[in-house]
């Protein structure tokens, strides 16, 4: 999903809030003007409704007009929707909101004694719902058609009429929001990769029955790791994770690789922002107490440990921790003894290393202060994170981030696991912690991506708070 498109796409919501405000207010006016009240001959509503009286009815009114919009549809997060059906909805949606307002406030008579005001307000939010959408229309397809800011690359792999017609109607229709990178007829990955690194692909569309399913499988894999869109015109269903449409008169499949992308993806952040504002709030008091008992211990080297992993798209990030090992075994090259304190973590992996696969964890580290013990043990080091939550490098709920030199021994299909952001806890923390084999923890991982909702993350953070009490079996 492109990021213009959420941009428009999440701004549509405080548009639409606020021509719902204006043009009721203005609708209020209108009705109140002497010229009006005299032409109409029409009583004042100022004696049985105040103005303060009626902004409340507007607020308390708008988030059903919300909600109606979102059932009809109108927070498509694509750019290039038509605008005139967008039109129709807004004005069917707009009528069911307010019928439904009518009949909510049904006992206010002295308000709805007016039937003016309530054609005058059903006809002004129309247009200026109308307006505003059109008025963002208009920016975001003149970014599109000017800019490329929005455009989706494509390739299409397969050799038959079919994928020729779709070819020759986005070539000639630019205003779908499509350009055509290249068109193969085969889906080996060695042409695909050369492809997009050349010219890059948002979007795959396949449509040949011949190609093998192996080489599929191998493609809808690349495609999630690389956050690539893959569509394909049916022949068979080759999964249940789909979604149906038509594309240029064409009925059309998409992989849906994970919930987390358009809307769902806004929610998250969201979700993550305030759940993480909640979280360093009222465990101000713990990180204090631990930031004084760590530098009382050991007075060389920080308080927070700045640890560089990989997180979302392979990006390098730095996630914060309380410092728990001693500042001389610290990996960290402002650590003047950090040659020496690299060779013994080499050394202890070699010999105490508990986990199989890419990743590590030493038992019985001799590495660790008494705090250190203590706040690992617990999880209490990895609090400081919540900074990474609301800085956006992290999420509250997501696979846990990995460090390079753990990602390079990722096999290819791992690397699903750098398709969203990392967490601070994760479904495989409530189902093991680091106890879990790396294999294991994939999979778990995997499932929460295919399969996230914003009441599984809800479950998930609950969970943890029942688990941080649980010592590791794997730690002393």
């Amino acid at each position: 999903m492109k990021k213009s498109e959420l941009f428009f796409s999440a701004i549509q919501i405080p548009t639409d809030i606020l021509a719902i405000l204006a043009a009721s207010l203005l609708a209020y006016w209108l009705r109140e003007l002497p010229f009006t009240l005299e032409l109409l001959e029409l009583k004042s509503l100022s004696g049985t409704v105040s103005f303060g009286g009626f902004l409340k009815i507007v607020i308390f009114a708008t988030p059903f007009f919300i909600l109606i919009f979102a059932t009809q549809g109108l927070y498509d997060i694509r750019a290039t929707r038509k605008f005139w059906k967008e039109a129709l909805k807004v004005f069917s949606a707009t009528t069911i909101a307010l019928m439904i307002i009518v009949v909510t406030f049904f006992l206010k008579r002295e308000w709805f004694s007016s039937r003016f005001i309530i054609l005058l307000a059903w006809f002004l939010v129309t247009f200026s719902v109308i307006l505003g959408r059109f008025i963002l229309q208009y920016a975001q397809k003149w970014l599109l058609k000017n800019k490329g800011i929005g455009i989706h690359r494509v390739l299409l792999i397969g050799r038959n009429g079919k994928l020729y017609t779709l070819e020759n109607e986005i070539k000639r229709n630019p205003k779908l929001g499509y350009k055509v990178m290249d068109v193969v007829d085969n889906a080996r990955l060695n042409v695909v990769k050369k492809i997009k690194k050349e010219k890059g692909i948002d979007e795959i569309i396949l449509s040949d029955p011949t190609i093998p399913e192996d080489d599929i499988e191998k493609l809808i894999d690349f495609c999630a790791i690389n956050n690539i869109v893959y569509r394909f015109i049916p022949t068979t269903l080759q999964t249940t994770r789909f979604e149906m449409g038509v594309f240029v008169g064409e009925p059309i499949i998409e992989i849906k690789h994970t919930p987390l992308d358009g809307w769902g993806r806004i929610t998250k952040r969201t979700f993550d922002i305030a759940g993480s504002l909640f979280f360093i709030i009222i465990s101000s008091p713990l990180l204090a107490i631990v930031a004084i008992l760590i530098k009382l211990e050991d007075k060389h080297g920080p308080i927070i440990y700045i640890n560089k992993r990989i997180g979302a798209d392979g990006r390098e990030i730095k996630v914060y921790k309380f410092r728990y090992m001693k500042w001389k075994y610290c990996i960290d090259k402002a650590n003047p003894d950090f040659k020496e304190a690299l060779e013994f973590e080499k050394k202890l992996i070699a010999e105490r290393s508990v986990r199989r696969g890419p990743l590590y964890k030493i038992k019985d580290d001799p590495r660790k202060t008494r705090i250190g013990s203590f706040i690992e043990k617990y999880s209490i080091d990895e609090f400081p994170q919540f900074f990474n939550v609301l800085n956006g490098d992290m999420s509250l709920v997501g696979p846990r981030p990995h460090q390079k030199r753990e990602v390079e021994k990722y096999r290819e299909y791992h690397r699903r696991l750098l398709t969203i952001k990392p967490g601070v806890t994760g479904l495989a923390q409530v189902s093991g912690r680091s106890d879990l084999d790396f294999e294991d923890e994939y999979k778990l991982d995997l499932y929460y991506i295919e399969n996230w909702t914003i009441l599984l993350d809800i479950q998930i953070i609950l969970k943890t708070v029942g688990v941080l009490i649980k010592r590791r079996k794997n730690n002393s």
